[in-house]
């Protein structure tokens, strides 16, 4: 996936690292076309359980694209509609992976960086953190797909505040708001993170992919169909809900294979 993404493997926990500390893990073109090849093939592996998103070097998650590239790849409509289109399917490929996502946020949080954790399933940060998209300088709009995640995450009124004001807040605002589901010391954000990760990944996997779908589904107005009705009850019918059925029934840890 080259230097800029690297992918690391702990069983059934897969950790994305954003892998640019010197530029703050700002994402170049490349990088974004990294990051969502790299997702894309966490989702289509059945050995995973949890992806985890991280940021390299220790001060950002992610501070957003890099504005230095501008000048040759978002430099007029049409060269920004095609940057566009590969930046908005690496933040899709978050969505539309199959397993559950979460963001470990340490440092700086912001722009395109804040959009991306916007997109994951859970997020955790370090006390430290700090969040915000400060575009109203840059004469530069969010998008709708980029806009969309966090205008479900938080509201349309803390969204406006957000785009609007442009200011930089921390860690114990971003959790009142509900941008982040947890803030932990920062001495404690590795830790944290690897319980919260391992907690997703030792119960049934189909479960939550299930669960992951739903809850997206949901966010769509249109009513359910019959057939995503009946995929409700499909889990009766899985190994994986015998196994744990009668692992409860014995008092004992269950085995899922994810079938």
């Amino acid at each position: 996936m080259g230097e800029t993404i690297l992918v690391r493997r702990d069983g059934a926990i897969a950790t994305v690292v954003l892998n640019r500390p010197d530029k703050l893990n700002a994402f170049d073109l490349a990088m974004w076309t990294a990051f969502g090849a790299a997702v894309r093939a966490l989702s289509a592996d059945d050995r995973v359980r949890c992806v985890v998103i991280a940021g390299a070097g220790g001060r950002a998650f992610s501070a957003g694209a890099d504005i230095a590239e501008f000048e040759g790849s978002r430099s007029s409509k049409a060269a920004a509609r095609a940057y566009g289109a590969t930046m908005h399917g690496a933040m899709g490929a978050i969505g539309e992976c199959r397993h559950p996502v979460v963001a470990t946020i340490g440092g700086l949080c912001v722009g395109g960086g804040l959009e991306v954790a916007a997109c994951c399933d859970l997020r955790i940060c370090g006390e430290s953190a700090r969040f915000g998209i400060p575009v109203k300088t840059l004469g530069l709009v969010v998008a709708y797909a980029e806009l969309k995640p966090l205008v479900a995450l938080v509201g349309a009124a803390k969204a406006m505040e957000i785009l609007l004001e442009g200011r930089i807040f921390g860690a114990a605002e971003a959790g009142s708001m509900g941008l982040v589901n947890r803030v932990v010391p920062d001495a404690a954000l590795e830790a944290q993170t690897a319980a919260l990760a391992g907690a997703v990944a030792e119960g049934a996997p189909l479960v939550a992919r299930w669960h992951k779908k739903f809850v997206r589904r949901l966010a769509d107005p249109r009513a359910l169909s019959e057939a995503e009705y009946d995929e409700s009850f499909d889990c009766f019918d899985t190994a994986d809900f015998r196994a744990g059925r009668d692992a409860f029934l014995a008092r004992a840890k269950p085995v899922f294979t994810g079938r």
